[in-house]
């Protein structure tokens, strides 16, 4: 029995990648795909919320009371609009016209000037998660602007300096995760497909009537997804830096040990999901929920794992996704060394090689007659 040879994967790998120069979906999905998903998100989602629409009623007609509404417009985050005539105050929440309204009571200004607590309302929309907690956020802010310009003399207040990303851009935080998310499409669906159309056209059988044996078609199969990951990820690399100006600061040779250990796991869960398909329609559905659901909603690219129940905080210990958007975000922003990320670089390794040995396991057990 001939054992594995280089000189076949190799020549296997040859018919892979002229296979998908001559199909435009498996190009498209390569080439165009990855862009559209960086410029959708790196664009579309802001958590930096501004000109949110608020109301401010002024019961204390001071000038102290309109230099506190000047700082409320000041800031950027709130655009302040005119109650419509007779409205009462909580009525533009109900109807949706604002999603704050600031009340500042009477005594304002007088309380000010005494040294006293100053009183100023805020009612929330609460029906609005997001905004009503993204402007609670902002109240610390608007307190200490506020007293600021008011109180005689200015108080003292802490200096926050923000590391890593001194602007609290949105874009800094969700562009080096995408790397993650393009990588667990790309990689696990194409493979997955790929190779289920083999088995489902009947030319797998076919190839494996040929001297090649398993670990060759395998590798055969592996090698052309793996550039097209490596490509995925010299273009989204090139996007962030030219387009959304990212810093990198991390180390490149490090940054590319990760990308090879992260691209390991995923290529065999894409081999695992094809051999228990079979069917290109059935591995891309089983694709989709293992690939992107998980590394979109419990990966950190968006909601923070800190914030998550223990039980998905566990969970997410085995998923791939959560080790690599750490070491992106890492790598971009902070810096950090391997030995900084040890942690997910080992788990990367683990998780790797355990689904690339179940994959094995699995595609020898059904080439047995």
């Amino acid at each position: 029995m001939s054992r594995f040879a280089a000189r076949r994967a190799w020549a296997i790998a040859g018919k892979e990648w002229r296979h998908i120069l001559r199909d435009p979906f498996t190009l498209g999905m390569a080439l165009i795909m990855p862009a559209l998903m960086v410029v959708f998100f790196g664009f579309a989602i802001d958590f930096d919320m501004k000109g949110i629409r608020a109301q401010m009623v002024d019961r204390d007609h001071s000038p102290a009371s309109r230099e506190f509404g000047r700082v409320l417009s000041a800031s950027g985050f709130v655009r302040l609009q005119a109650p419509a005539p007779g409205e009462l105050p909580l009525t533009a929440l109900g109807l949706g016209r604002a999603k704050a309204v600031f009340t500042v009571q009477p005594g304002f200004a007088r309380s000010l000037a005494q040294g006293l607590r100053a009183t100023v309302d805020v009612d929330l929309d609460g029906s609005d998660n997001q905004t009503a907690t993204t402007l609670s956020a902002y109240l610390a802010g608007f307190q200490q602007a506020a007293t600021a310009r008011l109180a005689q003399p200015p108080p003292r207040a802490l200096a926050a300096r923000y590391l890593f990303n001194p602007e609290l851009s949105s874009r800094f935080f969700i562009v080096p995760a995408m790397l993650a998310l393009v990588l667990a499409i790309l990689c696990v669906l194409l493979t997955a497909m790929t190779v289920a159309r083999e088995w489902e056209t009947g030319s797998m059988e076919l190839l494996l009537s040929t001297p090649a044996q398993p670990l060759d078609i395998i590798l055969g199969k592996l090698l052309p997804y793996l550039g097209l990951g490596l490509a995925a990820v010299a273009a989204v690399y090139v996007f962030a830096r030219t387009v959304f100006g990212l810093p990198f600061a991390g180390s490149h040779l490090a940054f590319l040990l990760a990308l090879l250990l992260f691209l390991l796991p995923c290529l065999s869960q894409g081999l695992l999901i094809s051999v228990l398909a079979r069917q290109q329609v059935v591995a891309m559905q089983l694709a989709m929920m293992s690939g992107m659901l998980p590394n979109f909603l419990l990966s950190g690219f968006i909601f923070p794992v800190e914030s998550m129940p223990r039980f998905f905080q566990l969970a997410t210990m085995i998923l791939p996704g959560r080790w690599f958007v750490l070491i992106c975000r890492d790598a971009f922003l902070k810096g950090s060394g391997p030995l900084d990320l040890a942690l997910p670089f080992l788990m990367l390794a683990l998780t790797g090689g355990l689904l690339l040995g179940a994959a094995l396991a699995r595609f020898h057990k059904d080439l047995e007659p």
